[in-house]
């Protein structure tokens, strides 16, 4: 692995979050992980830690990309560890494993509207796809929890059997 000097300014290190994401020819899985494994080392990040790291890491990201003039490089991984940490967020701990695997299958296959935030300019578009998939599987966590744990199921039964 060779560091760029690009990578050992405070951009750069913010970014490749310390340089994870040359650690491994899956970047955004390794970044992904390093996301969870710090959610569950401190049991959550605040909403106002993962607020001001989506703010830095845009920032961070954004100068970044410019410096090595490419758009949205693969070791710029501070996306995803934000990704995870929505997709994880104000849920019970216990559900990090599974907020990590739905996340990786949303970050990688992109469905729809995932893939256009992509096109928004500089550290936008860098965050804001691993953003927007990790509040879908927050979302989808959420349902399935309370269709499933929490009466959901009764609430559909009772709906159809009124309507039969």
């Amino acid at each position: 692995m060779k560091l760029t000097k690009e990578m050992k300014t405070w951009y750069g290190l913010i970014s490749t979050v310390g340089t994870v994401g040359r650690f491994s020819k899956m970047p955004g899985t390794l970044g992904s992980i390093v996301g969870t494994l710090i959610w569950l080392a401190f049991r959550g990040v605040p909403l106002v830690g993962i607020l001001a790291v989506i703010l830095i890491g845009t920032i961070a990201s954004d100068i970044y990309a410019k410096k090595i003039e490419v758009a949205d490089p693969s070791e710029c991984v501070i996306d995803e560890v934000t990704g995870v940490w929505l997709a994880s967020f104000a849920l019970p701990l216990n559900f990090a494993i599974v907020a990590l695997v739905l996340f990786r299958i949303i970050d990688i296959t992109k469905p729809g509207p995932v893939k256009w935030m992509e096109r928004l300019p500089g550290g936008f578009g860098i965050m804001a796809d691993d953003l927007l998939g990790g509040a879908a599987v927050n979302l989808l966590l959420r349902f399935f929890d309370w269709l499933l744990f929490a009466g959901g199921a009764a609430v559909f039964a009772e709906k159809i059997s009124f309507i039969f």
